[in-house]
C-alpha cells in the first residue's frame, strides 16, 4: 500500500472522518487577527496597541534579598531592542547572520530575540544545561558569530573558546553576577583577538544610533534550535518566522475554540528553558496579546517564591515540575492529623467524581475549594486560571490530582521542536484526561501503519505513528538536507518516531516510541518508553530506564527508588542503612522488582515485558550528569555507557539462576 493508503486522517474533535484538520481549520489555517507574518510585526504590533503596559519584568537583589517584580513596558522594551539592534549592526552582524543566546532565562532574552528578529538574524539557542563539548559543537556547526551568554555561563564558555575563536568574534555577558569576578574569564577571551562586553555596555553602543529594521520575510528562518539528541550530535532545527506565527496563531484559535480568554492582562512566569521550543512559542503568543512575562530567579528552590510574587494566571510547566507539586501536596497532607487527612483525601475523592460526571472543574466542589483547595491554589499567587503541560507525558493521575487542587483546568499537549511545539493541547473537559488532546487547528495528523509492532491505523482504535504536516513544521535540518529527507516525506509529513492511539473522541494518546524499540532474543519486540510510563506509575519509582538487548530473553532496569516509600519500607521490615545502603542491600533490590512487577501486571503488561531484576542507584538521572537530555528524557547511550558494568551483573545473575531451573 501506499502511504495514504495505511492512513487514516482526522477532523476532530470529537468526530472521526475522512480530513486531516481540526475542525476549527477545516477551510484554512488560522493566522492572527493582526495579520503579522512575523515575529518582528508580531512586537511591533504589540508595542503599537500596549506600548505603555507592562511587558518584562524581574526582581531585582537587594542585600540578598529578592524584591517585588520590576517592570519595563513594551515601549521601553522596543527601545532596548532598537538599541541592541544597533549594536549589532556596529560590531558586523548581517541579516542572515547567526547569534548564539547560552544563558538561563532572563529579562535579557526577549530584547536579544527581538532585535534578531528585526536584523533578519538567526537565533541560535543553546541549552544552558550543555556542556562545552555541546556548546563548541553547535557554535561551530550553526557558524555563530555573536554569543550572549550569562556571568554565570561565561567560565564555560571560555573553555570552548580556544577551538571557537575562528567562529565567534564578539562576546556580550549578562551582568547579573557583577563583572569583578570575570576578570580572568575576560582577559582569556581578549587574548583570543575576541572582543567582549557587558550587555550595559553594548546596549549604549548601540545608543543614539537608527538602529534601523531589515525586516525579514516570513519564509526567512528565525531560529535554528538543537534538539537535545539522545544519541550523537544535536540536529538543527530551522524554524522560519511564517511557523512560529502559525503556532501562535494556531494556540489563538485553539483558545477561542475551547472559550478560554486571554488578554493583555494575563501574565505567566519564564523558567522553562527558552532553548526549548515549547517556552519560545508560549512567550510570543504571550508577547502577541500584549501580556506580562515575569522572569524567574533561575534557582529551583526560589521558584515558590516567584510564583507567589507575579501571581501569574497562566502556569506553563513540564510534568516533572507537576509531579513535584503534586508530590509535595501529598506528603504534607500525609503529615497531617487523621481527620484533616480523611477530609483532604474526601475531597478529593468528591471533586472527581463530579469532574468525571461531566462538571467543569471550577464548579465541582465549590465548598471544598473554599475550605482546603484554595490554600494551594494560593501558593501559586492564587490567580491562576489554566495550566499547560509539555515536553513529556503527563500521568494521567497527576493531571487529575493538579486539577483537583489547583482548581483549574490542566491542559497537556505534545509537540516536537519539529512541529514547532504546540501540535496537539487536550480540551478542558474530563475525557481528554490521559490524552493529549486532538490537533491544534495549524497542524495536520496522520497514523501511519507500523506492521512489526501491530500498530495498525485501521484498526479499533487506530494506532500508529503520528505523522504531522501543516504551516507549523519545520523547514528542514540545517546543513542535512538526508537527514530532512529521512524524516519529511514525499507528501510533506513529518514523520515523529512516535506513536499515537486515536480516541473515540479525536484525541491523541501517545503510546510508544519507533525509535526506542528493540527486539530481545526470543523475536519479541520490546518499546521501552511505553514500558517505562507504565513502572514509573509505582511507588517505588522516582526514575527509572528499561534496558534489553537481542542476545538476551528478558528485560533488567536501573531504577532511582522513591527515597521516601524505600526507607519507610526498610523501616517495617527493620532493614537498616542510610538511602545509599538502601541502594546497594539485596532485599531492596529484590523489593523493588516485586513493586515494579506487580505494577506490570496491573497495567496489563506481557510476560516478556516484566523486568526481572533492578539495579538501584540514589543518585537522579539528570542534564548535568549525561543521563537526560534539558527535556528531561532519558539518553540510553550514555545510561548503557555508565551502567554496562551493573546490566552485565543483572544477566549473569539471572541467567545463572534460570540455568538452575
Amino acid at each position: 500500500m501506499s502511504p495514504t493508503d495505511q492512513a487514516i486522517v482526522i477532523v476532530v474533535p470529537c468526530v472521526r472522518q475522512l480530513g486531516a484538520r481540526n475542525i476549527v481549520a477545516k477551510d484554512a489555517f488560522p493566522t492572527l487577527p493582526s495579520g503579522a507574518t512575523t515575529l518582528y510585526e508580531v512586537f511591533e504590533e504589540s508595542v503599537k496597541h500596549h506600548g505603555d503596559r507592562p511587558a518584562v519584568g524581574w526582581r531585582p537583589v537587594e542585600q540578598g534579598k529578592a524584591q517585588d517584580f520590576t517592570w519595563l513596558t513594551y515601549k521601553q522594551v522596543h527601545g532596548k531592542v532598537v538599541a541592541v539592534t544597533a549594536a549589532l549592526q556596529e560590531v558586523g552582524l548581517e541579516p542572515h547572520g547567526r547569534v548564539g543566546m547560552y544563558a538561563g532565562n532572563c529579562p535579557e532574552w526577549p530584547v536579544v530575540l527581538q532585535a534578531c528578529y528585526r536584523s533578519s538574524a538567526y537565533v541560535v539557542p543553546v541549552y544552558d544545561s550543555l556542556g562545552e563539548t555541546a556548546v563548541e559543537y553547535t557554535t561551530k556547526h550553526a557558524n555563530i558569530s555573536v554569543m550572549f551568554t550569562s556571568s554565570q555561563k561565561l567560565p564555560l564558555l571560555v573553555k570552548a573558546l580556544p577551538g571557537l575563536k575562528d567562529v565567534i568574534k564578539t562576546v556580550v555577558y549578562f551582568e547579573e553576577g557583577g563583572a569583578n569576578s570575570l576578570q580572568k574569564d575576560l582577559a582569556a577571551i581578549k587574548k583570543l583577538g575576541i572582543k567582549t562586553y557587558a550587555f550595559s555596555a553594548f546596549e549604549k553602543l548601540g545608543q543614539g544610533k537608527p538602529g534601523k529594521a531589515t525586516p525579514p520575510q516570513p519564509e526567512d528562518i528565525a531560529c535554528i534550535m538543537y534538539t537535545s539528541g539522545t544519541t550523537g550530535n544535536p540536529k538543527g532545527v530551522m524554524i522560519t518566522h511564517h511557523n512560529m506565527v502559525a503556532s501562535v496563531a494556531s494556540v489563538s484559535a485553539y483558545l477561542a475554540e475551547v472559550k478560554i480568554s486571554v488578554d493583555h492582562n494575563d501574565s505567566m512566569l519564564s523558567f522553562l528553558t527558552l532553548a526549548h521550543i515549547l517556552a519560545q512559542v508560549i512567550e510570543a503568543f504571550m508577547m502577541s496579546i500584549g501580556a506580562q512575562i515575569g522572569y524567574w530567579q533561575g534557582d529551583i528552590r526560589k521558584i515558590t517564591d516567584d510564583i507567589s510574587a507575579l501571581r501569574p494566571t497562566i502556569f506553563v510547566a513540564v510534568p516533572r515540575v507537576l509531579d513535584r507539586v503534586a508530590t509535595g501536596v501529598q506528603s504534607r497532607v500525609k503529615s497531617q492529623p487523621f481527620f484533616l487527612r480523611w477530609l483532604f483525601n474526601f475531597g478529593v475523592w468528591w471533586k472527581l467524581r463530579n469532574m468525571r460526571a461531566g462538571t467543569p472543574v471550577e464548579q465541582a466542589s465549590p465548598l471544598f475549594d473554599t475550605v482546603l483547595f484554595n490554600k494551594t491554589k494560593s501558593r501559586f499567587g492564587g490567580r491562576v486560571r489554566f495550566v499547560v503541560s509539555g515536553g513529556a507525558p503527563l500521568a494521567a493521575h497527576t493531571e487529575d490530582f493538579m486539577k483537583v487542587i489547583m482548581c483549574c483546568p490542566v491542559l497537556q499537549g505534545y509537540g516536537l521542536t519539529e512541529s514547532c511545539g504546540a501540535s496537539f493541547l487536550a480540551l478542558p473537559i474530563h475525557t481528554m484526561v490521559g490524552t493529549v488532546g486532538p490537533p491544534t487547528p495549524g497542524t495536520e495528523l496522520r497514523l501511519q501503519g507500523v506492521e512489526e509492532m501491530k500498530y495498525d491505523p485501521l484498526a479499533e482504535p487506530p494506532r500508529g505513528e503520528i505523522c504531522l504536516r501543516g504551516p507549523t513544521v519545520f523547514k528542514g535540518y540545517y546543513k542535512d538536507e538526508a537527514k530532512t529527507k529521512e524524516d519529511v516525506d514525499e507528501e510533506g509529513f513529518f514523520h515523529t518516531g512516535d506513536v499515537g492511539e486515536l480516541t473515540p473522541e479525536g484525541a491523541l494518546k501517545v503510546i510508544d516510541r519507533l525509535k526506542n524499540i528493540f527486539k530481545l532474543a526470543q523475536g519479541e519486540y520490546v518499546a521501552a518508553e511505553k514500558l517505562e510510563n507504565a513502572y514509573i506509575e509505582s511507588d517505588v519509582a522516582e526514575q527509572l530506564w528499561v534496558y534489553g538487548n537481542s542476545y538476551e530473553s528478558f528485560l533488567v532496569a536501573v531504577v532511582v527508588p522513591n527515597k521516601k516509600a524505600l526507607t519507610a519500607w526498610a523501616k517495617q521490615e527493620g532493614v537498616s542503612g542510610s538511602f545509599e545502603e538502601l541502594c546497594q542491600n539485596d532485599k531492596a533490590r529484590t523489593y523493588v522488582a516485586g513493586e515494579l512487577a506487580k505494577t506490570g501486571k496491573e497495567k496489563g503488561l506481557k510476560g516478556f515485558e516484566i523486568v526481572k531484576a533492578v539495579h538501584l542507584t540514589p543518585d537522579e538521572f539528570t542534564a548535568e550528569n549525561g543521563l537526560m537530555t534539558p527535556s528531561f528524557k532519558l539518553k540510553r547511550s550514555q545510561l548503557q555507557k555508565e551502567f554496562q558494568k551493573e546490566l552485565d551483573s543483572m544477566y549473569k545473575t539471572v541467567n545463572a539462576q534460570l540455568s538452575k531451573r
